[in-house]
């Protein structure tokens, strides 16, 4: 049976159980991403490849919070110096889960890579923070 059939077949059953629209679901039906983190790079060509296709730009973008216990440790951390690890945690999951999201979105595309990728963050309100991975989306093939 065909990837997309399977796909559709499990979301139809899904839907019928759950009498909703599963988003979170659909992550469990692919085992596998398409794109290899090592074909994701921040310079504008993958050295030993050319680009055969490009798909356009993707995103993944995540708004994360820490809870009144975490600030709470974390601010116990503030007070004796040094890396606040309650944070450095929390920024790297952040990071990770948009990273993933852009892969996920370059993958529906049909990319096999991704050039140009880059991070922004921004405050949204305080203590409230949104990490956007972006890159562009390509097809291509080793020289």
């Amino acid at each position: 049976m065909p990837t997309e059939a399977l796909r559709s077949f499990c979301v139809s059953v899904i839907q019928w159980q759950y009498k909703k629209t599963p988003v979170l679901f659909l992550n469990f039906n692919k085992t596998k991403l398409m794109i290899d983190q090592t074909m994701v790079t921040t310079n504008i060509e993958l050295s030993g490849y050319r680009v055969t296709r490009n798909l356009g730009v993707v995103r993944g973008i995540t708004v994360r919070s820490r809870s009144i216990l975490g600030n709470i440790a974390g601010g116990f951390q503030t007070l004796f110096g040094g890396t606040i690890s309650i944070y450095v945690e929390l920024c790297e999951k952040t990071r990770e889960e948009a990273f993933q999201q852009m892969l996920h979105h370059a993958d529906e595309r049909g990319a096999n890579a991704i050039i140009c990728a880059r991070y922004d963050a921004n405050e949204v309100i305080s203590g409230v923070n949104e990490v956007l991975a972006y890159g562009t989306a390509v097809v291509v093939e080793r020289i």
